[in-house]
């Protein structure tokens, strides 16, 4: 199976349990929740997405042919001089679209740690290291287990207090982005504090300006 790859980039993960934490980011092209056209952002599912992942034309994005060809690139952008094994975060887009089992072994034959950020829509290959499921209003939720769950807050008709507590590891909260960022930081602020099973994230790969 050949990938289609938005961008890759090092940098440090910006957002829920990882914060903090250096890791290679693998963007995959495509999302089945919506296009990625800004003509068509008022009628997808996911209208307050803020990611471009349309095409193969970002930063060391690109088509690559098969999983042995996806993990040497990957490879490269991890230090020379790390003792650690490479992290790296599949994300999106949607990247269970196009993530496999050829992949995840090949990836695996390096020694790479494997995180997957999804919507939640589609079931993993197996034996991923870390899976970070963010569910959407709207979407079908299929993928209910997990190490994590990140729920972009406030989303009409997926409140966390309708969330069961069950399946995953670590739950938080992560204010949606927008004119009204500070009104929903506060209000997810609030729901923590009188909800302390929720931890809150930010973004703060925004708050470092970083990638």
């Amino acid at each position: 199976m050949s990938y289609q790859i938005k961008e890759v980039f090092y940098t440090l993960q910006g957002e829920g349990f990882h914060a903090g934490r250096p890791a290679i980011f693998c963007r995959f092209s495509q999302c089945n929740l919506w296009t990625g056209r800004e003509q068509d952002r008022n009628n997808a599912i996911c209208s307050f997405c803020d990611t471009d992942f349309v095409g193969t034309d970002g930063q060391n994005g690109g088509r690559f042919e098969d999983a042995q060809a996806l993990t040497q690139h990957l490879l490269t952008f991890w230090p020379k001089t790390s003792q650690q094994h490479p992290f790296v975060v599949l994300t999106g887009g949607e990247p269970l679209l196009q993530l496999d089992q050829s992949l995840v072994d090949e990836m695996h034959q390096h020694k790479i740690e494997i995180a997957v950020e999804t919507n939640g829509t589609k079931l993993p290959p197996n034996n991923i290291d870390w899976i970070c499921v963010s569910p959407k209003a709207g979407a079908p939720w299929i993928l209910t287990e997990g190490d994590e769950l990140k729920l972009v807050y406030p989303q009409a008709n997926l409140l966390p207090s309708s969330i069961p507590l069950k399946g995953f590891k670590h739950f938080y909260i992560q204010p949606m982005d927008g004119d009204q960022q500070s009104v929903n930081l506060q209000s997810a602020i609030q729901f923590c504090l009188d909800h302390p099973e929720w931890k809150l994230s930010l973004q703060t790969h925004k708050i470092m300006n970083i990638d």
